[in-house]
């Protein structure tokens, strides 16, 4: 079956609570900078879920200020009982909401409640998250942002069913036994001694974003945020303007320091120089420095390898360069080499590499006529 890329998304204090226990005012655990932040991943994803009992306590929005490059996301939620408060600000900002009731008893009483607020569909009550998933993937859904609460964060995880968690850690303590916490108890995929990937922490404000890939579908999108998609989408655009050429790819490549500010751009043939790539012409305009180490290259194609053109590849640059991540669209097909492998050797050499698979289709698109049938 296929499913969505499932982001998870919590803000916990630091003993790991979600708020306070019921009946108290709530807690504010981010900040202004941060709501930001999480405004800009829902704004680059497809669809946005949060559980009925969520809704019930918080009342939320969702709501979504920039919207690039989805007019708005679809906001989803799941309900076992059906029990639906049409007045909820939920159902009353942004673009098409959906329901999955779980049983038909569920289904009657929400599509009863929401009077045509929201597309109602049911589900089983066995495998019950992949049939959710499955189905919003037949709505186009790619990239889903899990918003809460700590039920529903259980249940994806213990079930293996989430690709990426965001986790803010606000410098509070709650204290407080039962107060809710984001995860529960239980059995969770590979047990207690499992690891999983620290992709990037980062300090916003007075908070931290930790950001874990949880390695369930190995070369899905799992470790791209909104940031990411965005600067992606302009190497996209720079390989769009190319100049085309039988015998080379067009590609874009854009380098982003650690701070998110842009440090250089290029593209094939840049100059008029047939023999030049993206990354290549990208990290020739700068000299080497310290915020290489830190930054990213995205790059339209995966890095070459080997070239005819030149000694050195841009796979070769780029670790040459201290550069230690790349997100790229697309993977080199053999068109023009046997076996391109410039993502190993990337990661060979310690470089991180994301490869989003959501932009292969604006990667491929200047390609089209060295592609045959398979763009």
């Amino acid at each position: 079956m296929t499913v969505p890329h499932v982001l998870l998304s919590a803000a916990v204090s630091l003993d790991g609570c979600l708020d306070t226990r019921q009946g108290e005012s709530r807690l504010l655990l981010s900040n202004e900078e941060d709501f930001e932040r999480v405004e800009a991943e829902r704004a680059f994803s497809d669809a946005v879920l949060v559980g009925a009992g969520t809704l019930r306590a918080d009342d939320p929005r969702l709501r979504v200020r920039s919207l690039a490059p989805h007019e708005h996301p679809l906001k989803v939620t799941v309900t076992r009982s059906g029990d639906l408060d049409p007045a909820w600000r939920f159902w009353h900002h942004g673009g098409r909401k959906a329901v999955y009731a779980v049983g038909a008893r569920a289904r009657t009483r929400a599509e009863a409640a929401l009077g045509g607020l929201a597309e109602v569909y049911e589900v089983a009550d066995a495998g019950t998250w992949e049939a959710v998933l499955g189905h919003l993937h037949t709505l186009g859904v790619r990239r889903l942002m899990v918003e809460g609460g700590g039920q529903v964060h259980t249940q994806l995880l213990r079930q293996g069913l989430a690709d990426e968690l965001q986790l803010v850690v606000a410098p509070l303590l709650v204290g407080q036994a039962d107060a809710p916490r984001m995860l529960g108890p239980g059995p969770y995929p590979g047990g207690p001694l499992h690891r999983h990937t620290l992709v990037d922490t980062r300090r916003i404000g007075d908070v931290v974003l930790l950001r874990y890939a949880l390695n369930r579908r190995p070369g899905t999108d799992a470790t791209a945020t909104a940031a990411d998609l965005a600067w992606l989408a302009e190497a996209c655009e720079l390989a769009a303007r190319c100049p085309p050429s039988r015998t080379a790819f067009s590609v874009g490549a854009v380098v982003v320091a650690a701070d998110g500010e842009e440090l250089a751009r290029g593209h094939s043939r840049e100059g008029g120089d047939s023999r030049v790539h993206a990354e290549e012409a990208a990290l020739a305009k700068l000299a080497g420095g310290p915020r290489l180490r830190g930054a990213t290259v995205y790059s339209s194609l995966e890095p070459c390898a080997r070239r005819a053109s030149s000694p050195l590849s841009c796979a070769r640059r780029i670790i040459d360069s201290g550069v230690r991540r790349v997100v790229t669209a697309w993977r080199e097909p053999d068109t023009f080499v046997v076996a391109a492998d410039g993502a190993e050797l990337l990661q060979d050499a310690g470089v991180s590499v994301a490869e989003v698979t959501r932009y292969a289709e604006a990667a491929m698109a200047p390609n089209a006529h060295l592609l045959g049938n398979r763009a």
